[in-house]
């Protein structure tokens, strides 16, 4: 009797156990599906898109925006090229990209040329097909750099062509990216730049052009935002260095 109820309860932790993995695989698969097709997470490491995302900023992006490319799983372990359901991304939308240097490394900037579009900049100006590109000076803006240098640059209102605006930061108009030869975007390509336009590496140089299957997903809004001044440990600091304001502001 001592040997039957000794068995009785193995084989009830055996099956506990394996329902404990059952439930744990459920999950991994469960998050690797909306990761795929819905949303994934993703944090800002650099100020290139400063006002508008800060560093320490955590957001979501919307993998179902555009459509579906290779890219869009884990690894971009996809064995196809092109997008599914694809969507074209608007100018002024914020996206994940792949660079196309290494289609691996993940960028983050705004949708700036479309395909067949033109750009170029002149003495810190930006021209879209031939036309000048409207900006309204705001005020300065001031921010501490990672290396711990505070900066103070000039905040503008860019009104792109179809109206829609965004923040730039300029810290004067002769900096390295400021002009340009004229770039005539090709079809299925895009032309991406970052909002603090003298330090973001975009297409102006680095980054060129961005193919549409290296589109990751549209970024949608900030779920968590720290600056930086608490280390994982220092729970005490916690709550002073959280931005509660950004928390689940959208990005436009």
């Amino acid at each position: 009797m001592a040997s039957s109820g000794i068995s009785s309860m193995s084989a009830k932790k055996q099956e506990g156990l394996g329902e404990t993995l059952l439930t744990v695989i459920y999950a991994v698969l469960i998050a690797l599906v909306i990761r795929t097709f819905a949303f994934e997470p993703f944090n800002i490491p650099s100020g290139s898109m400063i006002p508008t995302l800060l560093v320490g900023d955590y957001l979501f992006v919307s993998k179902y925006s555009y459509g579906y490319s290779k890219h869009s799983f884990p690894l971009s372990a996809a064995p196809f090229d092109g997008r599914i359901l694809e969507s074209a991304p608007e100018r002024g939308d914020v996206v994940v990209f792949k660079t196309p240097a290494d289609d691996k490394t993940d960028f983050i900037k705004r949708v700036i040329g479309l395909p067949g579009d033109t750009v170029r900049m002149q003495d810190g100006r930006l021209f879209i097909n031939g036309q000048l590109v409207e900006r309204q000076r705001v005020d300065e803006y001031t921010y501490r750099d990672t290396y711990g240098s505070v900066l103070r640059l000039t905040r503008y209102i860019e009104t792109l062509p179809g109206g829609k605006q965004h923040p730039i930061l300029e810290d004067g108009d002769h900096s390295r990216y400021d002009n340009t030869a004229e770039f005539k975007v090709p079809e299925g390509h895009f032309f991406m730049m970052g909002d603090n336009r003298d330090i973001s590496l975009d297409s102006r140089a680095d980054v060129g052009f961005v193919p549409s299957q290296n589109l990751v997903g549209r970024a949608e809004f900030i779920f968590f935002s720290t600056d930086g001044t608490a280390r994982l440990w220092e729970v005490w600091r916690w709550p002073f260095a959280m931005r509660f304001s950004r928390f689940f502001d959208g990005i436009h």
